[in-house]
């Protein structure tokens, strides 16, 4: 019953995705744990997204995620971190499959609306980056 973390990016923010993508959550069963609203500084999104530092779209993926505010999420419930990449879909939203959230409102490989972490140390990490302990339900 481990946690992941799942944020709504800027473009599902400013296109009001955010109620439609918590609503799938809750609809295959995850648990909304945690959630907040917040606006990234640039130094906070580098931060956050070191792992592709030096590679070509790093600069463009800290504007894009510092150019509005983001919903971040704690996400739980059995299997939580791969039937919250499965909900999503693939990174490019061309090559996702159907009925996945970035299939049906990702724009690009970069402005595919949602996050979610890629394993349980990601997922540990990238929680404790945006929640406290105590701002996390405890799990059921």
């Amino acid at each position: 019953m481990a946690n992941t973390l799942g944020i709504v990016k800027p473009d599902g923010v400013r296109r009001k995705l955010v109620g439609n993508i918590m609503g799938r959550i809750e609809n295959v069963g995850l648990i909304l744990r945690g959630l907040k609203v917040v606006r990234l500084e640039k130094e906070e999104a580098r931060k956050f997204y070191a792992v592709h530092e030096g590679k070509p779209f790093f600069n463009s993926l800290i504007e894009f995620m510092t150019s509005g505010p983001i919903v971040v999420m704690v996400i739980g419930g059995h299997d939580s971190i791969e039937r919250w990449r499965d909900l999503m879909g693939a990174t490019d939203p061309a090559k996702a499959r159907y009925n996945t959230i970035r299939r049906e409102f990702g724009t690009s490989v970069e402005k595919n609306v949602v996050h979610g972490s890629d394993s349980p140390v990601t997922a540990r990490a990238e929680v404790a980056f945006f929640f406290k302990d105590d701002e996390i339900l405890p799990k059921e």
